[in-house]
């Protein structure tokens, strides 16, 4: 893909293939961040199926609850079903909750959805089906509000405090994916097609922005997470390209030329996507042709 030389319908109707790789300036073939996402979901659920199968002992476990190197991790999510589930507090389980609510606080918050989750992996590939079929007019497009997600992440809390048992892991895809990487075949994995196939065929990402409660713990911590991307007025030539690429776009919703003029009253040309719904995907900076946005880590100045 060559974002610089390409017009905008060119880069958003590009190939699958081609979006895991640009031409940068210089002439030079570069991976995008979609690719070196995909290259770490692949090597973290890749360690979980080697410590599991040849005794690797680096990732054990599975993305509910494992061991890396020894320590553990926990969920944030499963951590307050536990907590639900067994009114008491587990030592391990405060652990390993913390442990990844810090790295995810520093690292990005939601960024577990697109550099960790293989069913965000799943969906995303599943979100190119289904934008190829919108542009055919082969389907239509179905949005629900988003707000239906809090809803879902109190029921299934609740419904964890009412029967004293996980609930939810019976029907989260993202668990019956890491422990059929894990351990092997099970039958459940024909939920997670189910759910693809809608997602696919009815409403774009259906799951992760509507219901996913995993997800939803993490945009509370996205929201003051201290690694963001960042975006820059004087670069931008407000081309849209960013907010039809983003799959949470109302996460951009500031860059919007209306916004402009209140943004030159108060000397603003630079902005944070604080909004705890992004999840790091990169795919603004992967589509941009003029390079107005990059990572940022908002501690840099203390360090």
């Amino acid at each position: 893909m060559d974002r610089y030389n390409s017009s905008i319908r060119d880069i958003l109707n590009a190939s699958l293939l081609s979006t895991l790789y640009y031409t940068n300036t210089h002439g030079k073939k570069r991976l995008t961040i979609r690719a070196w996402r995909w290259l770490s979901i692949l090597v973290i659920n890749l360690a979980f199926f080697l410590s599991f199968h040849i005794d690797l002992q680096v990732l054990e476990g599975t993305l509910n609850g494992s061991r890396l190197l020894g320590f553990h991790l926990i969920d944030p999510f499963t951590g307050l079903e536990i907590l639900a589930a067994e009114h008491r507090i587990h030592t391990n389980v405060i652990i390993g909750t913390a442990t990844l609510i810090a790295f995810y606080f520093l690292f990005g918050g939601k960024a577990y959805c697109s550099w960790v989750c293989p069913y965000g992996f799943l969906s995303e590939i599943g979100e190119y089906v289904h934008l190829k079929l919108v542009r055919k007019k082969i389907i239509k497009e179905h949005t629900f509000d988003p707000r239906y997600r809090f809803v879902f992440w109190i029921i299934f809390l609740i419904a964890a405090a009412l029967d004293g048992y996980l609930v939810f892991e019976v029907i989260n895809p993202i668990g019956i994916i890491s422990r059929f990487i894990t351990y092997g075949w099970s039958l459940a994995i024909a939920w997670v097609v189910i759910i693809l196939a809608f997602e696919i065929f009815y409403s774009r990402r259906a799951w992760c922005t509507y219901m996913c409660p995993v997800g939803t713990t993490y945009n509370f911590l996205g929201w003051i997470s201290m690694t963001k991307p960042k975006w820059d007025m004087n670069q931008c030539d407000h081309c849209g390209a960013c907010l039809m690429a983003c799959p949470e776009a109302h996460v951009l919703e500031f860059i919007k030329p209306k916004h402009d003029k209140k943004r030159k009253e108060k000397g603003i040309d630079t902005q944070l996507v604080v909004n705890g719904d992004c999840t790091l995907c990169g795919r603004c900076m992967d589509v941009c042709h003029t390079d107005a946005y990059h990572y940022d880590f908002r501690l840099k100045d203390l360090i």
